[in-house]
Parts: structure tokens; sequence; C-alpha cells
């Protein structure tokens, strides 16, 4: 038995992009041709045009770009079409990694704690789970991504603050912990030269929050602020 999947991506939703612009792009970087590239995938020239102008009306931006010459037009890659591309290659290294793989793996995420003066740094979160609940800064390892370095990217991504780890403070991974999936949190704690925070990614704000005073927390981030109190002894 093997394990077969497709990879493609939706905006707004409409696809947007899969292995076949994906293949077209490859080889238009290869020919610099729209026309010698439809022509090496057995595609006419209007039918990969059309397939680019419909992902560019959806995306609203700009992927290939055509330029006249003495004697012909040369097509390139735009930076939009090049970060499609390297997305869906990582993707596709995923899914080929865990096709490969007879059981399911837990997902792996990170979550910060930084404390300074009795406060401790959350985010409010923008999208679902727990959509409008304030949170640790953290999420998912990407792959071929270290933990730390994990940490250190949310951390800029979601607060714009340059952390420096502290050490490594606990993992949590009881399955239930996210109504997703089964994901194990490695949970450090952090600190920052400057706390000038601003929210970005998918925080709707950041806050520096009073240990005595804090708000509903998503997922167990509760209990994980609850034992780093305990270890610390503040009262």
């Amino acid at each position: 038995m093997e394990v077969k999947y497709k990879i493609w991506f939706v905006y707004n939703g409409k696809y947007l992009f899969g292995q076949g612009l994906y293949e077209l792009f490859k080889r238009i970087e290869m020919y610099g041709s729209i026309m010698e590239a439809a022509k090496s995938m057995n595609m006419s020239y209007r039918n990969a045009w059309g397939k680019i102008v419909k992902s560019e009306k959806i995306y609203n931006k700009k992927l290939v770009e055509r330029s006249r010459g003495k004697r012909n037009v040369k097509s390139i890659l735009t930076n939009e079409a090049k970060l499609l591309m390297n997305e869906y290659e990582k993707y596709e290294k995923v899914f080929d990694h865990y096709s490969k793989i007879p059981y399911i793996l837990p997902a792996v995420a990170v979550d910060g704690i930084l404390f300074k003066d009795n406060k401790v740094l959350l985010i409010k979160r923008k999208n679902d789970p727990f959509k409008g609940y304030y949170a640790l800064p953290g999420g998912f390892v990407e792959y071929n991504e270290t933990t730390e370095n994990a940490i250190t990217r949310e951390m800029k991504e979601e607060t714009n603050l340059d952390v420096k780890i502290k050490g490594l403070f606990g993992v949590y991974s009881d399955p239930k912990r996210d109504p997703r999936e089964h994901v194990i949190s490695i949970v450090y704690e952090l600190d920052a030269e400057n706390i000038n925070f601003k929210a970005g990614d998918d925080a709707e704000d950041v806050l520096l929050a009073d240990i005595e005073n804090l708000p509903k927390l998503a997922f167990d981030h509760s209990k994980i602020l609850e034992d780093f109190i305990k270890s610390k002894n503040v009262k």
C-alpha cells in the first residue's frame, strides 16, 4: 500500500498554485520563455499564459514579468513566484517525508516566557483556535528548523522582539492540550534587552500582563505559567 497526495495553495477560497504551475515556473526559469516552457510540457502558449494570468488575478500580484529584447520576449519569474515555489517545495518535502512513515507523529511547537518585574509578555490570538484569547508567544516548528531557532523566529514575527534564550523551562505533551491535533510544546524562558514590542503576524495585540491579574489564556498556558511562577517562588 502507498500513500498518495497532492498539494495546492488556495487564496481567498480560490485555487492559486499547485503542481502544474510549479512545473511551468521551473521551466520558465530554465528557458527564460513562456512559449518554450509550454512547448516542453506539451501545452499551448495560450493555455500556459492563461494559467499565469488567472493566478495573478487571484493573488493580485505579478508572477511573471516579460521584457522584449531585439529578437525575442524574455520571461522572468518575480520574487512572489519564487516564494510560492519555495513554499511548495517545503511542503512537498514534508508530505513526502511523512508519507513514508507508517504511524502518526505529533506536531512540535514552541512557546516563550518573557518575564520581567512580575509581568509576562502575552499575545492576543488573531486566528482560531482560541481566537481573541491571550497566549504565550510561539508557534509550530518548521521543517529543518531547531526549536531554538523557532522560538526566536516566532518572537520576532509576533512581537517584533529580538530575544535571547535563558534556558529550557519545560515540555508539555498532553495529547488534548491543542484541539487541532496532538501538539508537543517546548517552552523556553527568554530575555530581551528592549521591550519595544508591537503586534505582528497572527497576533492581534501584545500585552505585558501582571501575573496576579492574568486574562483568560489559550491552550494550557495558564498551567504553564502556574508552573513557572511556582518554580520562581514568585509572590
